[in-house]
């Protein structure tokens, strides 16, 4: 009979030493899981550009498709590719990763599994910003509402985070959250007013505010891409501080995490990706609100692994949903955010069902 402390695990029956065998092997398991999980959402994505490409209401094999993106031969179907539908292929996917990882950033900075980033109120400041360069200065280029639409963002943001850090305690999750409300319902009732206000406006504004990929071009692009990308690689940056942050403020400080300028970081990367997102495609519902719950039930709720996979399942959802608006009436269209709605709510529904699915 064994009495020695250290060969005790090695003769227990009960179990034990079977459970700490397999929680010694299961990190690598479980990151071989991710890692497929992963190339599997690149798979999904490339799937869903090609048919992005492909589909519309000149329906291209994706024989022809490729071989036009090889060589722009001049031919009507080169045209249909290069001119419409890359434009808005891309668009769709740096409008929907900006979207997925803002999604994922506010539901782990606010430690709340049901935000999405309209609760910080940031895209409403970048929606009155639109409004605000349409009915004032009579603007109608897309690209210059760009920047109108990340001033807005930028003081959304700015707002929340000066009103949720007054006081003792810092920018508390709870203080982010009622602060984004407070902010979102105050530019959400500017617009609104001045849309009324504005005939015109309202007119040009309609379809925007849905959300939809068809306005998207190559100034559009050119415009929003350094925003995503800066947004993007300050998201990545904070993946470890925002695991730290999952075990509350004093856990985190424990663990050697700046809570406060993680938070600010946080803000600052979700105010590029939702103004940049938000001006380019208009304010999109359930993209950044479901893909993260879909990312932490296959990845769980390790940001190192929740915010790629968002990066990549986020796109894919906005380009199946656009790819479904253009066939659903032909020969018109339904814009995107129609369609994510309608498909979105649904399995929304089915995802907060599930215990796991919505544990943050």
């Amino acid at each position: 009979m064994a009495t020695e402390a250290g060969s005790a695990p090695l003769v227990r029956t009960d179990g034990t030493s079977k459970r700490s065998e397999q929680s010694t092997q299961s990190p690598g398991r479980r990151n071989s899981t991710r890692t497929l999980a992963v190339l599997g959402a690149l798979l999904l994505l490339i799937t869903a550009a090609t048919l992005s490409l492909a589909v519309g209401s000149r329906a291209l094999s994706p024989g022809v498709v490729w071989a036009v993106l090889l060589d722009d031969d001049g031919s009507t179907a080169a045209s249909v590719v290069w001119d419409v539908r890359v434009p808005r292929t891309l668009a769709g996917i740096a409008a929907g990763a900006a979207l997925g990882v803002a999604g994922a950033l506010i539901q782990a900075l606010t430690r709340n599994p049901l935000a999405d980033p309209g609760l910080l109120g940031i895209n409403a400041g970048a929606a009155t910003g639109v409004v605000l360069s349409i009915t004032a200065l009579g603007i109608t280029s897309l690209w210059a509402s760009v920047w109108f639409a990340m001033l807005g963002a930028v003081v959304a943001g700015l707002l929340v985070y000066s009103l949720a850090s007054g006081g003792r305690g810092g920018a508390t999750p709870e203080r982010l959250a009622l602060g984004g409300a407070v902010i979102a319902a105050v530019f959400t009732g500017i617009s609104q007013t001045l849309m009324l206000l504005d005939a015109q406006a309202l007119d040009q504004l309609r379809f925007w505010s849905v959300g939809s990929l068809a306005r998207a071009d190559d100034e559009t692009l050119t415009t929003i891409t350094p925003f995503v990308a800066v947004g993007l690689v300050l998201a990545l940056a904070l993946v470890r501080p925002l695991n730290a942050l999952a075990l509350g403020d004093d856990g985190a400080r424990a663990l050697g995490a700046h809570v406060d300028r993680t938070r600010f970081l946080g803000l600052a990367a979700m105010t590029l990706l939702c103004g940049a997102a938000t001006s380019a495609v208009g304010p999109l519902v359930f993209v950044g609100l479901a893909v993260p719950h879909i990312s932490r039930m296959i990845a769980g709720a390790d940001q190192r692994w929740t915010l790629p996979l968002s990066m990549l399942l986020a796109p894919a959802l906005l380009l199946f949903a656009d790819v479904l608006g253009r066939v659903a009436v032909r020969p018109d269209e339904l814009d995107a955010g129609v369609v994510t709605a309608v498909v979105g709510a649904p399995v929304f529904i089915a995802l907060v069902r599930c215990r796991r699915a919505v544990t943050a």
